[in-house]
């Protein structure tokens, strides 16, 4: 494995001159999770057991092949962990994540270097795209990233939650790509690097900046980085 520094690795077998796309999950990704979690703290103490339930429902779905009806699967597992009927779910749901969470993403930056590092790979031809466990339209315009992107797809879109390879073989098609044409970047390595790992694409590993600074690196990974800046390093350094 080739070492540019102890934070940053990149595959001897890995050339950028074979990636056509892009791909960035949104949630840790584009923006560091803390901070959501900082601003969201208070929702999450008066939703502590919704969010439990949540979080084993999800569990749950992640076990289970890809499913055109994902949004009303999800409501009935909800509804039976909740003890209520699946419209109620449903409302719970939005009031708590989809529409309860909206409301923080105006005020979260997102990771130093990653509008910009977008915008210079669409601009040297690289298709770009978001693939999302929540919902993309979520995060409102994305932080101005939207009108760059070529192919935008959240679960709900796909019917299953990442690591399926199901989720990323419907990016592959979105974007009339061959998978390993595509670099997946992502910060879980379960979901995003297996997964995408798995249905062929390359793979970009984005490690918390305290992992970084001790070396974590990823053998399964094709790219391991914790500041977009290296990211950015691999496709325009022409040194």
């Amino acid at each position: 494995m080739k070492i540019y520094s102890t934070i940053f690795s990149v595959k001897n077998n890995f050339k950028i001159s074979d990636i056509k796309a892009v791909a960035f999950d949104i949630d840790g990704t584009l923006y560091r999770t803390w901070k959501l979690n900082l601003r969201m703290s208070l929702h999450f103490l008066c939703h502590n057991i919704f969010f439990l339930h949540y979080g084993i429902a999800r569990k749950e779905l992640r076990k289970l092949p890809a499913d055109k009806n994902f949004v009303q699967l999800q409501d009935q597992i909800m509804a039976k962990r909740l003890k209520c009927t699946e419209e109620e779910a449903h409302k719970k749901l939005d009031k708590v994540v989809y529409t309860g969470l909206k409301k923080y993403f105006p005020h979260i930056k997102p990771c130093k270097g990653v509008v910009e590092l977008i915008k210079k790979l669409k601009a040297n031809g690289y298709k770009i795209a978001l693939l999302s466990d929540f919902p993309p339209e979520q995060k409102g315009d994305t932080w101005g990233l939207l009108e760059y992107c070529d192919v935008v797809l959240g679960s709900e879109d796909v019917g299953a939650l990442k690591p399926a390879k199901e989720a990323f073989e419907a990016l592959a098609v979105a974007l009339d790509l061959p998978a390993e044409q595509i670099l997946y970047v992502g910060n879980s390595h379960k979901y995003d690097v297996e997964g995408s790992k798995n249905a062929g694409f390359k793979s970009a590993w984005l490690t918390s900046v305290i992992s970084g600074f001790f070396g974590k690196k990823s053998d399964l990974a094709d790219v391991t980085f914790s500041r977009y800046s290296q990211l950015e390093k691999i496709f325009f350094d022409e040194s």
